[in-house]
Parts: C-alpha cells; structure tokens; sequence
C-alpha cells in the first residue's frame, strides 16, 4: 500500500462545548489525505465479503465499468471519515467521544483506485445535551486529488464528552 504523508503539524483543537460552539459556520477543517489502493479495496471487500466485480476485478473494470477503473466501495470511503477527523481534528480534555450517526449520506462520485483522497468538516451545528456534553453536526464532503466533484457529502452526528 502507498505510505501517506505525515499528519499536519496544526491540527484543529476542541477543549470545550464552548469551543466547538464558537466554531459554528466557520471555514471547513481539511483532513489529511490517504490513498486509496488496489490493496486497500481487496482488503474491505474480503472483510466485508462485497467482491462485487466493479470492485475487485481490475481487467472487467477496465473492459466493462463505465470509469474504467476499479472503484472503492462507498462504505470503505464512509469508514475513513475517523482517519479524516482525527488528522485534522483533536478534542483534548474530551472523555468520551461516539459516532451518534448520519443524517445524511449521498455517493454522488466513486473514488478510483489509487486516488489520493481527503474530507473537509464543517461544523454546522452543536446542540448541548448536557453540561459539559454535546451533539455536533458536521457537513463532510469527501473528494479525490483532481477529481472533477465530491465523491460522498454527509451530515454526520458525533457526540461529545468533556471532563467536568
């Protein structure tokens, strides 16, 4: 598998409700990007045991798949959105940090294999559940290097913990 460059030096800090509040409707986050190969398809479709051609087999895909390339699945790209966060994305003094959910999730392009792809996170909303707690609402958009339009948008729930 192709390395990934290092992890950005300033990376996005979080230490309170406050903070996250603050943040609201400011400029996305950009993640660190990560390649998506060939390996890493074969890898999610044996764990996922989705060997779905379009996938998995790069001659068909180059004689049959209207991109001519194999494609990831929608939900490796999905699954990486945790890669994405933490590369860009700290939450110090957080005790607990939970993936509450989607809203929202749309394929709207498929990543080719050996793309260099990367997230943006803005946040779009925080509502306190409770003190020192909250519910965050990012709107993702996930996109390849050079790709002409994003591959997934999503309006992902994350809950927050911070100790008290």
């Amino acid at each position: 598998m192709a390395s990934d460059p290092p992890l950005p030096s300033v990376i996005e800090q979080f230490d309170s409700v406050e903070s996250l509040t603050r943040f609201v409707g400011r400029p996305a986050i950009v993640s660190q990007s990560v390649v998506i190969d060939q390996e890493m398809i074969d890898r999610f479709a044996q764990l996922t045991r989705d060997s779905q051609w379009i996938h998995v087999d790069p001659a068909r895909a180059m004689a049959e798949s209207p991109y001519g390339h194999t494609i990831a699945h929608g939900f490796l790209v999905l699954s990486l959105l945790t890669y994405w966060q933490a590369s860009c994305i700290a939450f110090p003094r957080a005790a607990m940090l939970l993936n509450y959910g989607f809203d929202r999730i749309r394929f709207t392009a498929p990543v080719l294999s050996g793309s260099r792809v990367a997230a943006r996170f803005a946040l779009a909303q925080v509502a306190k559940t409770r003190s020192g707690e909250a519910r965050c609402s990012w709107n993702v958009t996930v996109q390849a290097e050079d790709a002409p339009r994003p591959s997934v948008h999503a309006d992902w729930q994350i809950m927050v913990r911070y100790e008290e």
